[in-house]
């Protein structure tokens, strides 16, 4: 089994705003530490955050849940949250929730004018229909946590595999059959619960996903 990697955490001060490099595993246990230092770095910020996740090699919605947490205590003080780098894990994560543009932060200014900042204690400018379209991402990112937690505690517990391991057979087996990781984890924690036995094609996909992982670590 391979060892976990350690949740390391730098805080740079990048003018008004709190710049965050991360390293290691955003599970299940690094969570809170990880909730208590973005909450710390938003607060010693004048105007936000900037993250750099690009050493990051776990993360799943646990650790989405906590962004879009501070993301959205940030939008209520005036301030943003804004992601300049991010590895593959959290790349697909983000893509796999349409929450990427979430953390664009501000657009940057045109060729000879001067990008307008909003002021501390301001919320930044958005539509109605802004509002609308991530409210809805937000809804759905929260809503498919639980079920997906509760898939990978099933494929660590039937198979042996670590948190990683269990959130990547879950990505992985869902791409493979053509679905979200959300509604194959509704799928398998039913079926674990005494539902109806998985189809075919996706006991396949999972056993494939399980060898391939299997692999990987051996």
């Amino acid at each position: 089994m391979v060892e976990p990697i350690p949740l390391v955490v730098a805080l740079c001060p990048e003018g008004d705003r709190m710049k965050v490099v991360v390293r290691g595993e955003l599970d299940l246990d690094a969570g809170d530490r990880f909730q208590r230092i973005l909450r710390d770095a938003l607060h010693r910020s004048v105007r936000g955050v900037d993250l750099d996740l690009r050493g990051v090699t776990f993360c799943d919605c646990a650790a989405l849940n906590i962004l879009l947490a501070v993301r959205g205590r940030a939008l209520a003080d005036g301030k943003t949250v804004a992601l300049h780098g991010s590895s593959a894990m959290v790349d697909r994560l983000l893509m796999l929730t349409g929450t990427r543009d979430l953390f664009t932060g501000p657009a940057p200014a045109g060729p000879g004018t001067a990008a307008r900042q909003p002021q501390h204690g301001e919320a930044p400018d958005v539509t109605d229909h802004d509002l609308r379209t991530e409210l809805a991402q937000l809804r759905q990112a929260m809503r498919t946590r639980p079920t997906v937690d509760l898939a990978r505690g099933v494929l660590m517990a039937y198979y042996g595999l670590g948190p990683q391991d269990a959130w990547a057979v879950l990505a992985s087996a869902a791409e493979g059959a053509g679905t979200e990781p959300g509604t194959l984890a509704e799928d398998l924690v039913a079926s674990a619960q005494g539902g109806a036995p998985l189809p075919a094609g996706l006991r396949a996909e999972l056993s494939s996903a399980i060898a391939r992982v299997s692999v990987a670590d051996g």
